[in-house]
C-alpha cells in the first residue's frame, strides 16, 4: 500500500453498490486498508503530509462539503432507517462515490473516517473539515455536554486539515451549555490564529420530555447566530452552519459571517428539502452547502444523482 493507501477499483466485498456509484474499492483494497490500520499506522500521518490542499473558495463563489460526523454522535439513523449508516465499508463507498463527483469541494469529518478516505487516497485537492466536539451523544442524559472528544485545534493544524467544526448548542436551563460555549469560543480563537476556518454550527436548544430539541422558529436561529458568531476572540476566520428554516431572509439578516446551509436528515421528504435549499442559496452570505445523509443516503439509493442535483443548485444560484 503506498502512502495514500490503494487506488480504487473494483468492487466493494460488504455491502451492495449504491445506484449510480463509481467503482468503489476492491475487496483487496480494503483489506488493505484494515492491515495498514493494524500494521503501519504511521501511514495516516504520513497521508496527511502529502495530501494535496487547495484554497477555500478558489475560483468558485459557493462550496459544496459532505458532511460524515453523524456516527460519532451515534447517531446511525436516515429516513426511518434507524442503522441505516452502521457499515462502514458501505459509508467508505457511498463518501468516495460523492467526493469523486464534480462540484464537490470537500468533507466534514470525525478523524476516524478522514484518515479512511486519507489512507484511500479520496482527499487529493478536497477541503477537509475536522469535526471537533462529539461527545453530547444523541439521546443521551449529558447530551448538552458538547465536549471536544474528536479533532481539537493543533490536531487540526498537525494533520494539515484546513479548518475545524463545532456543535454549540445553546441550553438556558442546562448548566453544560456555559462549558460548552467556553470550549467554542477557545477553538475559534486557536483556528483562527493558524488561519483555519472556524465552522460554528449554533442552536438555541432545550430539552422536550427528556429529548433535546431545536428552536427552528426564525427567532430561535436569531438568538442562536448572535452568540455563535460572538464566540473567540476574533470572528475573522468564522463560517456559520446553520439550518434552512422559515423566513431565512430574516434570519440571514442577523450576520454578516459567511453562511453554510446544512442538510439534516432529508426524512421523506428530500425534495422539499432541495426546494428549501434552491430558495436560500440566493440570499446575501449564503456561501454553500453542507450536506451529510441526503446525499450519501437518498432514497433511491443513487449517491451520484443525488450529488448532481446539490451541485447544480449552487450553479444557478
Amino acid at each position: 500500500m503506498s502512502a495514500t493507501g490503494p487506488e480504487p477499483a473494483g468492487a466493494r466485498p460488504d455491502a451492495p453498490e449504491p445506484a449510480g456509484a463509481v467503482p468503489g474499492v476492491s475487496a483487496e483494497g480494503y483489506r488493505e486498508l484494515r492491515e495498514t490500520r493494524a500494521r503501519s499506522p504511521w501511514r495516516v500521518a504520513e497521508a496527511a503530509a502529502a495530501r494535496r490542499r487547495r484554497s477555500l473558495l478558489e475560483d468558485r463563489d459557493r462550496l459544496l462539503i459532505v458532511a460524515a460526523d453523524h456516527t460519532a454522535r451515534g447517531a446511525l439513523g436516515v429516513a426511518g432507517r434507524p442503522m441505516a449508516m452502521a457499515g462502514r465499508v458501505e459509508l467508505l463507498a457511498r463518501l468516495m462515490t460523492a467526493l469523486a463527483r464534480p462540484g464537490v469541494d470537500g468533507l466534514l469529518a470525525t478523524p476516524d473516517i478522514v484518515e479512511d478516505l486519507l489512507l484511500l487516497g479520496a482527499l487529493e485537492g478536497k477541503l477537509v473539515i475536522g469535526s471537533m466536539n462529539r461527545g453530547g451523544l444523541q439521546g443521551a442524559a449529558f447530551e448538552f455536554d458538547d465536549r471536544f472528544t474528536a479533532y481539537d485545534a493543533a490536531s487540526i493544524v498537525r494533520m494539515g486539515l484546513d479548518g475545524g467544526k463545532m456543535l454549540c448548542r445553546i441550553g438556558l436551563d442546562d448548566p453544560a451549555t456555559a462549558a460548552t460555549l467556553e470550549s467554542c469560543a477557545t477553538a475559534v480563537t486557536e483556528l483562527a490564529g493558524h488561519g483555519l476556518m472556524a465552522m460554528v454550527e449554533p442552536f438555541w436548544s432545550r430539552r422536550v420530555d427528556g429529548a433535546v430539541r431545536h428552536d427552528l422558529s426564525p427567532e430561535g436561529m436569531i438568538h442562536a447566530i448572535s452568540v455563535g458568531q460572538g464566540l473567540g476572540a476574533t470572528s475573522a476566520h468564522t463560517w456559520l452552519k446553520i439550518p434552512v428554516v422559515d423566513d431565512m431572509e430574516r434570519v440571514m439578516r442577523a450576520t454578516t459571517l459567511p453562511t453554510l446551509l446544512l442538510g439534516g436528515d432529508p426524512g421523506d421528504t428530500p425534495q422539499h428539502a432541495y426546494s428549501a435549499w434552491r430558495e436560500a442559496l440566493g440570499l446575501p452570505g449564503v456561501r454553500g452547502l453542507v450536506v451529510g445523509r441526503a446525499l450519501l443516503y437518498p432514497s433511491d439509493d443513487d449517491v451520484a444523482a443525488a450529488v448532481d442535483t446539490a451541485v447544480a443548485m449552487l450553479e444557478v444560484a
